[in-house]
């Protein structure tokens, strides 16, 4: 069986996306792809975003691989597979784009996990696969997959180290989440583990990526050492959350790489987090979300350490991190004076602490839950008619308001 891997060419004007834009490493279809390749199938993956494909280009390569299969996935990156753009529209172009000659259409993503006939509509798709895909698409190929009731979840243990071809580490410059250079060698993704221990309410992954799982360590430096032996200098640990973990730590010092995470910094010991920085750490984006106890609560944090504590964490990783960046959600519980004084206090110390963003409801998370039940239909719509109603402002990298799905998607699949 042939199987076209498909990353779209992706767009985000009139999006309320606030991930980063920049092209990173796909690492659901890395796996797919080595485990297809494992079985004797023949794979070629398209990554319209990295190599600034257009949809003709990617029609093109279509035409000429001819594949059984073609998979395409509903968001930019695994990393912001739990934040992406609400609408279908560039996957909706490209599913039209490969329709004539693309075999059987897979849509993977989150929107596949979470309202799965909807996006099977929108992009007039023969099959969704709800959950991580990666173990899945190769029973496609051998007819043994049916749809079950739950989500579907990779056993990590037996993904492969992955293997990127040089095209694609050349073309990968991003550093995601560095600020204290500019990247003048390759930049990777890559992960130490998958899901997260927590269930805060604005974290859309129940129906992908929610059990915490860790990848065995030698997998992990196995993948490593070969990126390191391409050229690259830095990798993002794309991780739910980053736990520390000493003897992967002890193992990261002792390569030349430097790295970056995500991760709650009251997790993390004043030992522990030199032990961070002495690994190679560069970048700590830590959520906090909120100011206040009573925020924290109302999200769901359960935090183990105060404000104040928060705070002294946090300047504590700065002596031993170039960066660290304290992520806030916008709370109605947070008084505007009382944000701006922790903000003020962590940027004299040379933390980083964003303006508080919008918190958008994903369909997939509690807050989406807690306002209109399990996610139907109009989910999608509903909540970004939601997002547009509650603010008037957005986050930092949106220059103009977000537009409502229905200026921005197509209303059915297009036929030829």
């Amino acid at each position: 069986m042939k199987f076209a891997l498909v990353n779209p060419p992706w767009s985000f004007v009139g999006s309320a996306y606030f991930g980063c834009r920049q092209p990173h490493l796909p690492l659901e279809f890395g796996y797919a792809k080595a485990l297809l390749e494992a079985e004797g199938h023949e794979v070629r993956l398209i990554d319209g975003q990295l190599f600034d494909l257009t949809l003709n280009d990617i029609e093109w390569q279509i035409a000429d691989f001819r594949p059984n299969f073609t998979v395409i996935t509903t968001a930019p990156s695994y990393l912001f597979w739990r934040c992406a753009p609400p609408e279908l529209r560039v996957p909706q172009e490209t599913a039209e784009a490969v329709r004539l000659r693309g075999g059987r259409l897979v849509v993977v993503g989150p929107h596949a996990s979470t309202t799965p006939a909807t996006t099977q509509r929108k992009l007039g798709a023969d099959i969704v696969i709800r959950g991580e895909c990666e173990q899945v698409l190769p029973r496609l190929a051998s007819g043994t997959w049916t749809p079950g009731d739950s989500p579907a979840a990779s056993d990590m243990a037996q993904l492969p180290a992955l293997r990127w071809p040089d095209e694609f580490i050349r073309a990968h410059h991003h550093h995601h989440h560095r600020f204290d250079t500019i990247p003048a060698t390759p930049g990777a993704e890559m992960e130490v583990s998958r899901g997260c221990p927590y269930h805060c309410s604005f974290c859309a992954k129940d129906n992908f990526r929610t059990n915490y799982r860790r990848r065995p360590l030698p997998v992990i430096l196995e993948e490593l050492d070969g990126l390191i032996a391409q050229g690259v200098t830095y990798v993002y640990f794309i991780d739910e959350i980053f736990l520390p973990w000493r003897e992967l730590l002890i193992a990261l010092a002792g390569r030349h790489v430097q790295f970056g995470i995500q991760t709650r910094i009251d997790l993390w010991s004043p030992e522990m987090l030199q032990v961070l920085g002495s690994a190679g750490c560069v970048s700590i984006e830590a959520g906090v979300e909120s100011i206040t106890e009573t925020g924290r609560n109302l999200l769901d944090k359960q935090c183990r350490l105060s404000t104040d504590e928060l705070a002294a964490r946090l300047i504590d990783a700065k002596r031993h991190v170039p960066f660290v960046q304290a992520n806030l959600i916008e709370m109605r519980s947070d008084a505007p004076a009382a944000v701006q004084s922790f903000r003020q206090t962590l940027i004299d110390k040379g933390v980083w602490a964003n303006q508080p963003v919008p918190l958008f409801p994903y369909p997939g998370s509690p807050d989406y839950a807690k306002l209109w039940g399990a996610p139907d239909d109009r989910a999608w719509e509903r909540a970004m008619e939601y997002y547009l109603r509650q603010y008037d402002r957005f986050s930092d990298i949106q220059e103009e308001r977000p537009l409502p799905l229905a200026d921005l998607e197509w209303a059915a699949p297009h036929s030829h």
